[in-house]
């Protein structure tokens, strides 16, 4: 089980007729005399998340057989809505979409908006899975894997990389949140396979850190605790595939605080004018934290998604 280039060249060409480049655009407030950030807006999407590039890479691949039998995910929000937004694209009738019963409701809405069926199960994103998959096998759907280790979900992922590269050359650094780890993980195999001396971040909320301790304990954590937190898009374990290949590509994982997350969600809004989710912010508050640590000259922060609860944003920039 592993994940090559090529795999994320070809998801590249497949999926390109559907998903528009996002921009890549510069930080009018982060930036300094030696350091220029650049925002890689993935919230920029129709499903307004990148999973869109792993769940249509992976249903493209996909018999007619298959199709027509249907298929099923689960999903805290994001890798759900675009697997709608995907079977809505390829015609696939029959698309069933698992979620925590904790899901914010404007993730719940956007799934059902492209077409899919949404189910309720479990209090938890790890309680869903587990619900979810027997139910998936009872009733013979296809499974869309969310980010365990499915290296046609990686490969997509890591389409976003090809992108930032192709958009401004002189990137040294990309900064990635990691929740299940297919995103920094396909990002890190396409940076590194183009321009080796690249540096790689990845960052996680300090109420879930689960790929961080997985690597400091030896243990693969395919499900994690978590406090509470508002990135409900990072809570959970990590993915196999993630876990035995991220440490050997990225360079660096950093934990950031959930007011730093706040912050950065307030600050996107007020100054940046951009509305992010929480898990997104994660980047961001990165450089208020860790700014030395993370260095770099022309820094890629990769700004994951736009799928944030209405309630929660308004709650936070009157916070912060």
């Amino acid at each position: 089980m592993s994940l090559q280039f090529n795999e994320i060249q070809e998801a590249y060409t497949r999926i390109k007729k559907y998903v528009p480049t996002t921009p890549l655009e510069e930080s009018y407030y982060l930036g300094n005399q030696n350091q220029r950030y650049f925002f890689k807006l993935e919230s920029f999407q129709r499903a307004k998340s990148f999973k869109i590039r792993g769940a249509l890479n992976k249903m493209m691949t996909l018999t007619t057989e298959e199709k027509e039998r249907g298929i099923g995910t689960i999903s805290s929000g994001n890798h759900g809505s675009s697997v709608s937004y995907a079977a809505s694209i390829l015609g696939i009738k029959n698309a069933k979409v698992i979620v925590p019963k904790n899901t914010p409701q404007s993730k719940i809405d956007k799934i059902k908006y492209f077409g899919a069926d949404v189910m309720l199960m479990g209090n938890s994103y790890d309680e869903a899975h587990a619900l979810g998959m027997t139910y998936i096998e009872e009733n013979g759907l296809t499974f869309i894997d969310a980010y365990y280790s499915d290296p046609k979900i990686y490969a997509g992922q890591g389409t976003v990389a090809i992108e930032i590269l192709e958009q401004n050359p002189d990137i040294d650094t990309i900064v990635v949140p990691i929740g299940g780890g297919g995103l920094i993980t396909g990002i890190a195999v396409a940076a590194k396979s183009i321009k080796p001396d690249i540096r790689i971040i990845g960052v996680q909320t300090e109420a879930c850190p689960a790929m961080i301790n997985s690597y400091r304990d030896k243990t693969f954590y395919e499900e994690y605790p978590s406090e509470e937190s508002i990135c409900d898009a990072l809570i959970g374990g990590i993915g196999k595939l993630s876990y035995e290949m991220a440490k050997d590509y990225v360079d660096e994982f950093l934990m950031v605080s959930e007011e730093s997350i706040a912050k950065a969600v307030s600050f996107m809004a007020k100054e940046e004018k951009y509305i992010v989710e929480a898990a997104s912010s994660t980047t961001v508050a990165a450089i208020m934290e860790h700014r030395e640590k993370i260095g770099g000259q022309n820094i890629a922060l990769v700004i994951s998604g736009g799928n944030i609860d209405g309630k929660l944003l308004t709650s936070i920039m009157a916070k912060y």
